[in-house]
């Protein structure tokens, strides 16, 4: 006990002292219901105090147990979460170490201290999703959502499982929940975008691209999505065109050429279009206009082709000969031309014009596969023979390959959509056979 602790239990006893030399004398006290007492006022006083003295001590002991009994469980809380924690760390470690079989075992062992911890139910489904193991899956997700209906982290896992086993509609499902929930997140508006391409509903897709461009944070990532748009809008043309809807098919490609004026595929669309309306001469015009605005080699062999089809090769020679006029060392230009006298047997005007190409540094395998076609028809095997690569069939047009100029994805066949960076209006000839030639379709 401390020194002030003593000074003032002393000036208690003395003032108590003082007091009962003043008041000796007999006060009597009657309790409710039962006997009377006579008892002396210092005695009262001291009865009193010792009441109250003995309630605090039982009111601070009840306090303390109770602080006792809290912190203790609380401690034991805090062991066992640390101990959960610890397992669950290994568990993650485990996983990222491709160890999934002591993954689960670490798993299973937080699941037997705590069935319901959200984290491990959803990491043993990610594992049985990876083991194609799709109903175990599927049990842990559940579970999981039984918990916390709401949890995004679940939706997304139950989103993932049914793209997995190929339920559209039921992961659209879950897609729209999370975006009940949160109907700016950007994760679920791409997930859906891409689950609605896979069902090839473009017309959907369009909504969603707008909801995708409204939430995006960086402009960069506006003009993104924004170039994105167009080219949703383009395949719901392009799409509407195969199933023979032109009116819808025309109005989408227009709308494309609207925000996009040198969209190629659009104005390949739209002639197209055109042609199966009967309209082969307004078709014409506009592939022609769109040359002399883009000057894409892609529009330029579609407007060969037409042209000789509907029997005008004049017209088109006048278009080459007005573009080399505009550009008389474009190899690209004299190449489609000597090509061009190829197909219409214009055999000595072909070899002039492919031989004033200059080829630099730069190998062109389809020149050299005409040149050797060209070779035999001047009778001169030897030279055929070094040019050629490969056979040719005389009469076809010459087959040239695709590239993509962003990701260098070549193809046999022309698509207005790279297959490889799913980018829109990026293949081009591969004339001189530079661009990566990996991927190349037969």
């Amino acid at each position: 006990m401390s020194k002030l602790s003593i000074s003032i239990f002393i000036l208690f006893l003395g003032a108590v002292a003082l007091f009962a030399i003043f008041n000796q004398e007999i006060t009597t006290i009657k309790v409710p219901f039962g006997r009377t007492y006579e008892i002396s006022k210092i005695a009262l006083l001291l009865l009193s105090s010792s009441a109250g003295a003995l309630a605090m001590l039982v009111i601070i002991a009840i306090r303390d147990t109770g602080r006792y009994i809290s912190n203790w469980q609380y401690q034991k809380k805090q062991k066992k979460e640390a101990e959960l924690q610890d397992l669950y760390s290994k568990a993650l470690n485990s996983l990222l170490a491709q160890n999934e079989d002591e993954a689960k075992e670490y798993l299973q062992g937080v699941l037997s201290k705590e069935p319901e911890h959200l984290g491990a139910l959803l990491r043993l489904g990610d594992i049985a999703i990876s083991e194609e193991d799709f109903h175990k899956a599927a049990e842990n997700y559940q579970k999981a959502r039984n918990l916390n209906p709401q949890n995004l982290e679940t939706l997304f896992s139950m989103e993932r499982l049914m793209e997995k086993t190929g339920r559209w509609s039921d992961a659209l499902h879950y897609l729209d929940e999370i975006l009940d929930i949160d109907e700016e997140n950007l994760s679920a508006l791409y997930e859906k975008r891409a689950v609605l391409e896979k069902q090839g509903k473009w017309d959907e897709i369009v909504s969603v691209q707008k909801l995708i461009l409204k939430n995006e944070h960086t402009e960069k990532d506006k003009n993104r999505e924004r170039q994105n748009i167009v080219g949703y809008k383009y395949e719901y043309g392009r799409q509407s065109l195969e199933n023979g809807e032109l009116e819808k098919a025309k109005k989408a490609f227009k709308t494309v050429l609207r925000l996009e004026k040198n969209f190629i595929p659009a104005t390949l669309g739209l002639a197209e279009v055109l042609l199966r309306e009967g309209e082969n001469e307004e078709a014409i015009n506009l592939l022609e206009k769109s040359y002399e605005e883009t000057f894409s080699m892609i529009i330029l062999a579609r407007l060969e082709d037409l042209l000789i089809n509907v029997g005008e090769p004049g017209r088109l020679l006048r278009i080459y000969k007005s573009s080399l006029s505009k550009y008389p060392q474009d190899p690209g230009i004299k190449f489609f031309l000597g090509k061009l006298y190829y197909r219409l047997e214009m055999i000595d005007d072909a070899f002039e014009t492919l031989l004033s190409i200059d080829t630099g540094h730069a190998a062109y395998p389809e020149l050299y596969q005409l040149m050797g076609s060209l070779y035999l028809k001047r009778h001169q095997p030897d030279k055929a023979v070094h040019e050629f690569r490969k056979a040719l069939d005389m009469k076809a047009a010459l087959k040239i390959p695709y590239c993509c100029r962003e990701c260098g994805n070549a193809s046999s066949e022309w698509s207005g959509r790279c297959e490889s960076c799913k980018e829109w209006n990026t293949l081009q000839f591969n004339i001189d056979g530079s661009l990566r030639q990996e991927g190349l379709k037969s």
